[in-house]
C-alpha cells in the first residue's frame, strides 16, 4: 500500500528571504517538510529530504550518480524516494525542483553580481561582511509584523515565558530573556550557565499555557530540538528562531521565525539573528501601554548604576 505524505505547512515569515527559504515555503518543499518531521519514515528518506531542502541549487543541476555521492545515499532510493512523493522518478522530481527555483535565483544572482564586480584581492573578511549585510536584509524583508505581533500578544498571556538555546545560540537567548523579563512575570533562561542536565530540569514543569522560545542555528544543537519537541509535546506553544523551515528545529515548533544566517567561514552567522531578537522585543514593547511604565521602572531602578555628566561633575573635586 502506497504511503501518503500528509503536508502540514508551519506559519512563517515571508518573501522568502533566500533561494532555500523560498524552495522549502513552496508545495514540493512542504511535501520535503512532511516527510523530514514523519517520525516513521525511513533514516535515508529523511536524510535525503534534509539534503534536497538545504541543496536545491545544486541539486538540480546535478545528474542522479553525482546527487547520490553527494547525498551519501544510492542511485536506487533517490528513484524510490521520487515515488514516495508521488512523481515517476527522480528526473521527474528534479524537473519539478528547478521549475520551484526559476523564480527564486533571483537574489543568489544578485549576490554573484556584488562579488564579480570587486577586484581578485577581495578578502574572506570582505566578503564576511557583504553577506552579514545581505543576511541583514533579506531577513528584514522577510520579517512580518503581524506575526511579530500575534507572538507578542501569545507571550503576554503566557503563565511562564521559558527562552532556550545553546552554544552561541545561548548568547543570543540571554539577550532575549533580559529584554524580555522587565514585561512578563516569569522569563526563565533555560540554559544560562548550565547545560543540559540543568536545562531539563528547569524545562521539567512546562506545559500547558507556557510559551518556550528555542533559538538554534548550524550546526543545530540536538538538545534544543529534543527538549523543544519535550515541551511541545507537553502542551506548551513553541516558537523557533532559526536559518531555515529545513531546520531540525523547525518541526518541532508552532512557528517560525526565519533568520539567515550563510557565513563564507563560520557555520552560521548571527547578526540576522540578533536583528529578529530586537524586532521581537521591539513589538513586545510597543504591545501594550502599562509596557512604558514598565519601561520608566527599569530605568528608575537601575539609574544609580548608569552614565551621568552630572555625577562625573559632583565627584571631579574628590
Amino acid at each position: 500500500m502506497k504511503k501518503t505524505i500528509q503536508v502540514q505547512t508551519p506559519r512563517s515569515l515571508s518573501p522568502a528571504a533566500s533561494p532555500e527559504q523560498a524552495f522549502a515555503e513552496s508545495p514540493l518543499g512542504a511535501k520535503l517538510r512532511a516527510v523530514l518531521s514523519d517520525q516513521a519514515t525511513s533514516p535515508a528518506n529523511r536524510a535525503t529530504a534534509d539534503f534536497l531542502l538545504r541543496n536545491p541549487v545544486r541539486a538540480t543541476a546535478w545528474g542522479i550518480e553525482e546527487l547520490a555521492a553527494n547525498a551519501q545515499t544510492s542511485t536506487a532510493t533517490l528513484s524510490r524516494f521520487a515515488r514516495t512523493l508521488g512523481m515517476s522518478g527522480f528526473s521527474a522530481l528534479r524537473a519539478e525542483m528547478a521549475e520551484v527555483l526559476q523564480s527564486v535565483l533571483q537574489p543568489v544572482e544578485k549576490l554573484r553580481g556584488v562579488v564579480q564586480r570587486q577586484d581578485g584581492t577581495q578578502s574572506v573578511v570582505s566578503e564576511s561582511l557583504e553577506m552579514a549585510l545581505t543576511n541583514a536584509r533579506t531577513t528584514a524583508q522577510g520579517l512580518e509584523p503581524a506575526q511579530l505581533a500575534r507572538i507578542a500578544a501569545q507571550l503576554a498571556k503566557a503563565r511562564c515565558v521559558y527562552v532556550m538555546g545553546f552554544g552561541l545560540s545561548a548568547h543570543l537567548a540571554g539577550i532575549l530573556a533580559l529584554d524580555l523579563q522587565p514585561f512578563f512575570p516569569q522569563v526563565i533562561n533555560v540554559v544560562e550557565f548550565g547545560g543540559t542536565e540543568v536545562a531539563a530540569g528547569r524545562l521539567m514543569n512546562i506545559g500547558k499555557g507556557d510559551v518556550l522560545l528555542a533559538i538554534s542555528f548550524p550546526r543545530y544543537a540536538d538538545d534544543a530540538i529534543r527538549l523543544t519537541q519535550y515541551a511541545r509535546d507537553r502542551g506548551a506553544l513553541t516558537l523557533a528562531l532559526t536559518d531555515s523551515l529545513a531546520s531540525p528545529l523547525a518541526a518541532a515548533a508552532n512557528e517560525v521565525l526565519i533568520a539567515a544566517s550563510t557565513h563564507p567561514v563560520l557555520s552560521s552567522s548571527s547578526v540576522s539573528a540578533l536583528l529578529v531578537v530586537e524586532a521581537l522585543v521591539t513589538s513586545v514593547m510597543i504591545s501594550n501601554d502599562g509596557h512604558v511604565q514598565q519601561a520608566g521602572r527599569l530605568t528608575e531602578a537601575i539609574s544609580a548604576y548608569l552614565y551621568s555628566p552630572k555625577k562625573q561633575r559632583s565627584t571631579r573635586g574628590l
